[in-house]
């Protein structure tokens, strides 16, 4: 029964039915839609943009020639579109942010709340040997500043509709 906006970059799903879709390519122009379907009652930030990207591009193939060193790529940050929606004026009543760690899961994870202005974090560690990157399954840590709560191994479909009864939860309780 929600108005659901989505903001995706390329992927190779067809869109949902019953949601409005807004595509993009690059984390500018995701930053820019996202920031434009505010006001909102939650957002989920589930995209992992890249914290960089190269100062300039080129529209043409960059061409090797023989002997030439290879072209010095400066790099720049790339908007912090979580931070940004969790610390907005116009900020959403449930602010949700995914942290995807190799390492010091639970402490990253943590930290990520207090600076990205969140209110869940969902935590998952995509170690090499978890399985979890291209497979199907996943276990994830739910960190909010009430603490932490671990949710079995569940098939990320199962873990999509958890997260859904959460927000709807969560929103609930801001209505009451």
């Amino acid at each position: 029964g929600a108005e659901v906006r989505l903001v995706s970059g390329p992927v190779a799903i067809p869109d949902p039915a019953g949601v409005d879709t807004v595509h993009v390519e690059s984390a500018r122009q995701m930053r820019e839609a996202v920031m434009a379907a505010l006001p909102a009652d939650a957002a989920v930030m589930v995209a992992a943009v890249a914290d960089w990207r190269t100062a300039e591009s080129s529209g043409e193939k960059i061409k090797k020639a023989a002997g030439a060193e290879p072209p010095v790529l400066k790099m720049v940050e790339n908007p912090d579109i979580l931070a940004e929606v969790g610390h907005s004026a116009k900020r959403p009543h449930l602010v949700i942010g995914f942290a995807a760690e190799t390492q010091n899961l639970l402490e990253n994870a943590g930290a990520k709340l207090k600076k990205k202005g969140a209110d869940i974090i969902v935590a998952n560690d995509v170690s090499e040997g978890t399985g979890v990157m291209g497979g199907d399954r996943n276990r994830v840590r739910i960190v909010s500043a009430t603490g932490v709560e671990e949710w079995p191994e569940l098939g990320k479909q199962e873990v999509a509709r958890r997260l859904a009864s959460l927000v709807a939860e969560r929103l609930q309780a801001v209505a009451s």
